[in-house]
């Protein structure tokens, strides 16, 4: 189990795709397992080295392709670290929009804008079902 799997949100609460812009990024440091705990960070690795962070405008909204689709976020922290085989990643902390943190790699994301119509769909899907079905008056 990781640090993330129980973690209900990362600032307190979601967004919508008009006030997504209120998340306080974590950046100009690599994140500790302190910072993680104390909520103002997504991740923190300790396997890594030559960590730095990417240089990046934060908070970015961003579409993930995860295994089971597409999933709106926003990008709150972006770190480049080298692996063992010299390989370097690119890891992106993530805040989905009911406030669960995710962490994904830059490659398996599309940088957007929010005017963006598939993110803000998948935004308001997301929502929609944080609420229960779609609300009909």
């Amino acid at each position: 189990m990781s640090e993330f799997d129980d973690e209900p949100t990362f600032d307190g609460g979601g967004y919508d795709v008009d006030d997504w812009a209120r998340l306080k990024p974590f950046t100009g440091a690599l994140a500790t397992l302190e910072d993680v705990q104390a909520k103002v960070a997504i991740f923190a690795l300790g396997d890594t080295h030559g960590g730095r962070p990417i240089d990046m405008e934060l908070p970015q909204p961003i579409i993930w392709w995860e295994d089971d689709g597409e999933v709106a976020a926003v990008v709150v922290q972006a770190e480049a670290h080298e692996t063992e085989d010299g390989e370097v990643m690119e890891v992106l902390g993530l805040v989905l929009p009911d406030g669960a943190g995710a962490v994904a790699l830059l490659e398996d994301v599309d940088l957007v804008d929010d005017s963006d119509p598939v993110w803000r769909r998948l935004v308001t899907e997301a929502i929609g079902d944080e609420t229960g079905e779609d609300q009909e008056d």
